[in-house]
């Protein structure tokens, strides 16, 4: 009996490392996200986002933020822009779980978590949300997917 306990325990560890990681965790591993996850610190969404979801996540990279004006990021993270940081970041996420086979071939619109609308455009060569390009589409979090994306998108 003690034989397998031992033999189990390491099993089940195993399998637990090897699951999904959430999407906060996703992108924190993925290298190329500092800026957003520090932008998700500052706005109070890690929890949320490390929630049950599911959600899709446009995930603008550091080159991305890196495109915006001078001083803009700094500036948003301001404790006093807070709210404007949280209309920005949650106007990225979609409730549900979209993979691109889900949109291949159609443009849509869909309601964000902000509460606005992005306009995705799958029809042609790639995939648009709004003025972003997807980079890489499908990374699967345990709570939803990631959709990496060329630019920040804005809420109107």
């Amino acid at each position: 009996m003690l034989c397998a306990a031992a033999i189990a325990a390491p099993l089940a560890l195993s399998a637990t490392l090897a699951k999904a990681a959430d999407i906060v965790d996703t992108a924190v591993s993925a290298g190329q996200f500092e800026t957003l996850v520090a932008a998700v610190k500052a706005a109070g969404l890690v929890d949320t986002l490390k929630g049950d979801g599911p959600f899709t996540v446009f995930a603008p990279t550091d080159a991305a933020f890196a495109k915006l004006p001078a001083g803009t990021v700094e500036d948003l993270l301001k404790p006093e822009n807070k709210d404007r940081l949280v209309a920005i970041l949650t106007y990225h996420v979609v409730p549900g779980k979209v993979m691109s086979s889900d949109i291949a071939g159609k443009m849509t619109e869909a309601t964000t978590v902000e509460g606005d609308a992005l306009t995705i455009d799958a029809m042609k060569d790639g995939v648009t949300v709004d003025d972003a390009k997807v980079i890489q589409a499908d990374i699967e979090a345990s709570n939803g997917v990631i959709h990496v994306i060329d630019t920040v998108v804005l809420p109107q």
